[in-house]
């Protein structure tokens, strides 16, 4: 701690010594008042604006003070010669003084489908976004393609670094140096079906990675005394066997690998908040879907093939169970929690979720109905998409989010699944342009 006190006298005092030495240099240098004047307010806004690490959350406060002192002193000595520079000035320095602070977030699993609406959502918010991705030979960022920006530019905020929720010394680097107000553990093996097949890579990511991320945050706040909140996604899947509706009192009874490593993951947020005084919440969403959603997750893979199948790139659609019931939402609502949750007084943990549930059957019904084809002339069962145990079904009371955040969803189901099987026609019309011409292989699917 007397290293960290060190750190932030320093990095609030070395921002006002460069202040002074360059306002006297400008004001003693050739050019007209004016110039000289505004010059120093840009040094002074860059200088505030720079300020990182311990003692960075201060500035804005001390520009308030000292800084406007200071300021206010380089300006009065040319004010005789600059009257027109001091009221643009001094409106100048206010606005600095009464600005909050960007945040910064910094976000596991930005790569993802509810990483990229975040990521949207928080620019929105004002804030620098920073996000861990996995090294990978192939390009992995296509759902941020959108509003990435490169970091050469200066109007970037979003800024992506490597790392790995199985690396403990990356992620406590990255929390070090990134210093965020904000974090966001997305991150995860997060397929069900797969989480059966892989059990030891599933629970290293979800369980531990999650231990690890916390253990980051928990250090970094215990070295620096800074103030950082952390969320946690949770899953339905949590739930399990355990009949609906489910709520934030319901018992875990999780089914697969992957629900037991969020169980997990759930318990070790809560134990840190109890234990170390950590603001962490878990957000027990459940299922969110998009256009951004895996085409390898049921909804997608359905939305895909309804796609293909109307323009005639495809033929059958092969499922398993058609008898499961999920509470189906918009992952672009589900953000708008996610970020509520770490706007409160207090730490505490929500369920994410519409209320209404609906059949694998149903979603089929809606989506091909929704082109004008019946689901039963192209889908086929196939046994090796049954799971060793299946979660019969999962339905959310989401009262205590809707009661105390004031959150609800904005897309319903039929809404969500039009705008899921729109994209996805728009998609195969452009896929059927490139087969047709012989870049792509029409018979890749069945």
């Amino acid at each position: 701690m007397e290293r960290a006190w060190v750190f932030s006298v320093w990095n609030l005092f070395w921002p006002i010594m460069m202040m002074v030495l360059s306002c006297e240099k400008r004001r003693n240098s050739a050019g007209s008042p004016d110039t000289r004047s505004q010059s120093f307010l840009v040094i002074a806004s860059e200088v505030a604006c720079a300020t990182t690490g311990p003692g960075s959350e201060l500035m804005p406060r001390f520009c308030g003070s000292i800084i406007s002192a200071t300021a206010r002193r380089c300006i009065f000595l040319n004010h005789h010669r600059a009257p027109t520079a001091l009221p643009v000035a001094l409106a100048t320095l206010s606005t600095m003084a009464e600005t909050e602070p960007m945040k910064k977030a910094l976000i596991s699993g930005i790569t993802g489908q509810d990483g990229s609406y975040l990521t949207e959502f928080l620019l929105s918010k004002g804030y620098e976004v920073h996000g861990i991705i996995r090294r990978s030979s192939n390009f992995n960022t296509q759902r941020l393609e959108h509003i990435y920006i490169d970091p050469h530019n200066s109007s970037a905020r979003m800024k992506l670094h490597y790392g790995d929720l199985t690396d403990a010394s990356a992620l406590r680097k990255w929390v070090d140096s990134i210093c965020p107000d904000e974090v966001y553990n997305l991150g995860a093996q997060s397929h069900v079906g797969v989480s059966f097949e892989n059990p030891d890579y599933t629970a290293d990511v979800v369980a531990t990675g999650a231990l690890r991320l916390l253990e980051a945050v928990r250090t970094h706040i215990e070295t620096t005394g800074r103030k950082v909140r952390y969320y946690q996604a949770g899953s339905s899947e949590m739930y399990g066997a355990t009949p609906p509706p489910q709520d934030e009192n319901t018992v875990f009874h999780p089914r697969s690998p992957y629900a037991v490593s969020k169980v997990a993951a759930h318990w070790y947020t809560v134990n840190y908040r109890e234990a170390y005084g950590l603001f962490a919440c878990n957000g027990i969403l459940f299922n969110h879907e998009s256009p951004r959603r895996g085409e390898n997750f049921v909804t997608r893979k359905i939305t895909r093939a309804v796609g293909r199948i109307k323009i005639g790139l495809q033929k059958k659609l092969f499922l398993g169970n058609l008898k499961a019931s999920r509470d189906w939402g918009f992952a672009g609502d589900y953000v708008e929690a996610m970020w509520l949750m770490l706007q409160q007084d207090k730490p505490d943990d929500y369920v994410v979720a519409t209320e209404d549930s609906h059949t694998v059957e149903e979603f089929l019904e809606e989506a091909f109905g929704y082109v004008g084809l019946n689901w039963q002339d192209y889908v086929e069962i196939d046994p090796r998409y049954f799971r060793p145990s299946e979660v019969d079904n999962l339905r959310g009371s989401s009262a205590k989010i809707r009661e105390l955040l004031g959150w609800k969803p904005k897309v319903d189901f039929k809404q969500l699944v039009a705008m899921m099987v729109e994209s996805d026609l728009e998609r195969a019309k452009r896929e059927k342009v490139l087969a047709d011409n012989g870049y792509i292989a029409s018979h890749q699917q069945p």
